[in-house]
């Protein structure tokens, strides 16, 4: 277990493996990192937390209760490629403002935020900085002392681990309240006993991605841009997200009515080719894609969000496939609804 949260430390370059907390996945060490914080305010009363409209529900949920709860909480607006304006940030920034979590790299649309930046606001007004780098983690490399972040959430499975790890890294002197009680495993902040074959993977996993990342993540955006462009003439489909501070492995697209996203996903998997409509966690829900809504897609257009994820096994015939099969599937489609 301590070997394997060495290796998940050298990942994203954490000056210690003490730094990190094995959880039992992205969400619950999103969740540890908001109610965490929170939690130490019980006794002051309420206080503020910033994150942003397109955040993973992990985020938006727990931001959610607190609001229950009586806190302030400001959703941060993004531009129609999904990106935060930092002056955004320092605007919304109050006197009781606690915590600030913005997402690194967005599930749905790929963007990629300047974390940097919005860190170093932060810290200059001693405000803790949390990010969700779920998706960016073993795609691009990750140094938590140069991000500048305070807390940071990883997840095995998106690295090619077993479902049911994660980990939260806690930059030395930020304090995070459990609210997970028990034996005090994980130096007393996540008590539950470990889950020994799933952490020993994630840290396989974390090794083995550092080591591939220097040319897998270049293999990747060649596949993702060569996809990009032989799409670029298929009418009806529209590119969604920041074109240049993307995710190395993802595209996204609305699809125009009458078809939705989902009919596209079902037609498209009779071939072999399996996408999602939307984040995977909200797949199977018929509403409007919340964060396609935040970057100023109507509703009807909302629902014909889409994503490709890139992995290891793609290749440049998958990718030739693809496009060939999803040109074929709209002009069909558009052909009999003009």
């Amino acid at each position: 277990m301590e070997t394997a949260r060495e290796q998940v430390a050298r990942l994203i370059h954490a000056p210690t493996s003490d730094d990190l907390i094995f959880t039992a996945g992205g969400t619950e060490a999103d969740n540890l990192a908001i109610f965490g914080v929170a939690q130490q305010y019980h006794s002051s009363g309420p206080q503020h937390l910033i994150i942003s409209q397109v955040e993973h529900p992990a985020i938006a949920k727990p931001a959610e209760r607190l609001e229950q709860l009586g806190w302030q909480v400001t959703r941060l607006p993004v531009n129609q490629g999904g990106l935060i304006d930092p002056e955004a940030l320092k605007s919304a920034i109050q006197e009781n403002t606690v915590l600030i979590s913005l997402i690194y790299g967005q599930s749905e649309v790929g963007t990629i935020q300047p974390i940097e930046t919005l860190a170093a606001i932060a810290q200059a007004h001693g405000i803790i900085f949390h990010t969700d780098a779920v998706q960016v983690a073993g795609r691009l490399p990750l140094d938590v002392q140069s991000l500048g972040v305070d807390l940071l959430s990883l997840s095995s499975h998106k690295i090619y681990g077993i479902q049911g790890a994660g980990a939260l890294y806690v930059k030395k002197g930020v304090e995070l309240a459990p609210f997970m009680l028990g034996g005090g495993q994980e130096m007393g902040r996540r008590s539950g006993t470990p889950s020994l074959p799933t952490i020993a993977a994630f840290g396989l996993a974390a090794e083995l991605a550092k080591r591939a990342m220097g040319e897998e993540t270049p293999r990747l955006m060649a596949l993702r841009d060569r996809l990009f462009t032989l799409l670029a003439d298929c009418p009806h489909l529209m590119p969604t997200g920041d074109k240049i501070n993307r995710l190395p492995h993802h595209l996204s697209f609305i699809i125009e009515p009458p078809m939705t996203g989902k009919t596209l996903v079902r037609q498209l998997n009779l071939a072999g080719i399996g996408i999602s409509s939307g984040s995977a966690c909200q797949s199977g829900k018929l509403s409007p894609s919340t964060t396609l809504t935040a970057l100023g897609y109507s509703d009807a257009l909302a629902l014909g969000g889409i994503r490709l994820t890139l992995g290891r096994d793609t290749t440049p015939e998958d990718i030739e496939w693809t496009a060939m099969v999803i040109k074929q599937i709209i002009n069909s489609t558009y052909s009999s609804n003009p």
